[in-house]
């Protein structure tokens, strides 16, 4: 009797326990994937296990280069950007990179390093300018296989500047010009802009307030040969589907299927 009692104790007592602890759910984690996602990146998905064959990429507020800016910026940082490239490239699942832009500029070698990232991706990519485009922005945007510009959206073509100690020598100046030819290059060879265009859009007095340079809205982006359509969301990722449906259609000798 006392053996059957200590026996059903146990039982019961292991019983009890299963009940208590119930397993976590799996969508909780799930849940918690994606708001940490959001926290760290601005984005719900990230190139590993994403479901859908198109990754989207947000580039938003400032993009951070090799210094951390104040807490109150609303930022991109490089740092982000680039891994996540790398995974997009090679996922076998993800099969073309839409990416979205609203940046006012930032960091110059931070923004010409996403850009030749973007540019040298093997996978169809299309960038879409909603909102604005501006300053080292406007790099990223061409840098895509197809641009895209909202008709509201605008782009600031400037010079270059320089923040910190700055020494007045001319070696100086020279750097800057080296610098400013860097993106001055990139932009007309991955775009239908001119040299002579761009420059002249860049060093323009009188367009902007208190600066030098020019504020160029969407359909004037695409008059200039700067961005290829106007369009939004919708015209974007139908034109990056056709070019993932092309591009399975040649094999990669180069004969159609």
């Amino acid at each position: 009797m006392q053996n059957e009692l200590e026996f059903t104790g146990r039982k019961g007592a292991g019983i009890t326990g299963e009940t208590e602890a119930p397993a976590a759910p799996a969508e909780e984690g799930k849940k918690s994937a994606v708001t940490e996602a959001i926290t760290q990146l601005g984005q719900t998905g990230v190139p590993v296990g994403n479901e859908s064959n198109v990754f989207c990429m947000t580039i938003i507020g400032q993009i951070e280069g090799h210094f951390v800016l104040p807490p109150q910026n609303k930022t991109t940082k490089y740092e982000h950007m680039i891994p996540q490239l790398v995974a997009a490239e090679q996922n076998p699942k993800i099969e073309g990179l839409l990416i979205i832009l609203n940046t006012v500029g930032g960091d110059v070698e931070a923004g010409l390093a996403i850009a030749e990232m973007i540019a040298s991706l093997s996978k169809p990519t299309v960038t879409v300018v909603i909102g604005g485009g501006h300053s080292i922005g406007v790099p990223i945007a061409v840098a895509a296989d197809h641009s895209f510009i909202a008709e509201s959206a605008t782009m600031t073509i400037h010079p270059i500047r320089m923040s910190g100690l700055v020494i007045g020598v001319p070696q100086t100046f020279e750097y800057m010009e080296k610098m400013q030819e860097r993106v001055v290059r990139f932009v007309t060879s991955h775009s239908r802009i001119s040299e002579e265009q761009f420059k002249d859009l860049m060093f323009k007095t009188g367009e902007l307030n208190r600066d030098i340079g020019t504020a160029v809205s969407g359909s004037d982006a695409v008059e200039y040969g700067l961005m290829d359509e106007v369009g939004g969301i919708g015209q974007a990722l139908l034109r990056l589907n056709q070019m993932i449906a092309e591009r399975k259609a040649v094999t990669p000798g180069g004969i159609t299927q």
